[in-house]
C-alpha cells in the first residue's frame, strides 16, 4: 500500500525525482513479490517436499516390520538413565537390557537395547522395529510426519523468499540513495563558490 501511495504522490509532483520514482518503483514490486511470489514459491517447495517424504514413508512402512523382542536380562555395562523421545513428557525412564527377537526373515537375532523399566526382567517382551534382515531399525515415518515436515518446508521457504526479496529492495533502495546524495554533492559544489554573495545566479 505504500508503494501504491508514493507512485501516486510523485506521478505529477513537480519536486519529483527520478530516483524518487525508482525507489516507488521498487517499493511496489517488492510488495507484490512478497504477496505473490513467495507464497508460490513456498507453495512450491511444500508440494514437493511433501510429495518426496510421502513416498519415503510408504518405503520405510513397506521394509520396516514390528517384532517381538524377548529379554534374556540387564545390560549391566550400559548407563539406565536414556530417556524415550516418544515419552517425554511422561519423563519414562528407559533401562538397557540383552534381548533376543526374530527377524521378517526368520533368523535369530541378540543384542542390546532399551526398553522402558516395568519391561527390564527376563522373560519379558516388547516390540522393536527391524528392517527386512531383522537388524534394528527406527520407527517408520507415518504419512502425518510428512505432511507436516512438508507444510513447515513450504513456510520456511515462503519466509525465505520474502526475506530475500526485502533484502534485494533494501540494497536497490540504499544504492538509489547514495545516487541521490552524490548528485547532492555534486550540485553543492557547484554551488558552494558563489554561496551567499549578493547578485549571484544573476
Amino acid at each position: 500500500m505504500r508503494a501504491v501511495v508514493g507512485l501516486w504522490r510523485w506521478r505529477h509532483n513537480p519536486l519529483r525525482r527520478a530516483t524518487d520514482l525508482a525507489e516507488a518503483w521498487v517499493a511496489l514490486a517488492a510488495l507484490l513479490l512478497m504477496c505473490v511470489a513467495a507464497p508460490v514459491a513456498g507453495w512450491i517447495c511444500g508440494a514437493l517436499t511433501n510429495t518426496s517424504l510421502q513416498r519415503e514413508a510408504r518405503l520405510q512402512q513397506e521394509q520396516r516390520h514390528l517384532v517381538t523382542a524377548h529379554v534374556l536380562g540387564r545390560d549391566e555395562s550400559a548407563r539406565t538413565t536414556a530417556r524415550d523421545p516418544e515419552a517425554a513428557t511422561q519423563q519414562q525412564i528407559r533401562r538397557a537390557v540383552i534381548a533376543r527377537w526374530t527377524g521378517p526373515d526368520g533368523a535369530a537375532h541378540t543384542g542390546a537395547l532399551t526398553t522402558a523399566r516395568d519391561n527390564a526382567d527376563p522373560g519379558d517382551t516388547f516390540r522393536v522395529w527391524t528392517d527386512d534382515r531383522g537388524r534394528l531399525v527406527d520407527r517408520p515415518m507415518t504419512e502425518e510426519t510428512a505432511h507436516d515436515q512438508a507444510v513447515l518446508a513450504g513456510i520456511g521457504t515462503s519466509l525465505l523468499a520474502a526475506g530475500l526479496v526485502e533484502g534485494a529492495r533494501r540494497v536497490v533502495v540504499w544504492q538509489l540513495v547514495q545516487r541521490r546524495y552524490a548528485r547532492l554533492d555534486r550540485a553543492w559544489a557547484q554551488a558552494g563558490p558563489d554561496w551567499g554573495r549578493t547578485g549571484t545566479g544573476s
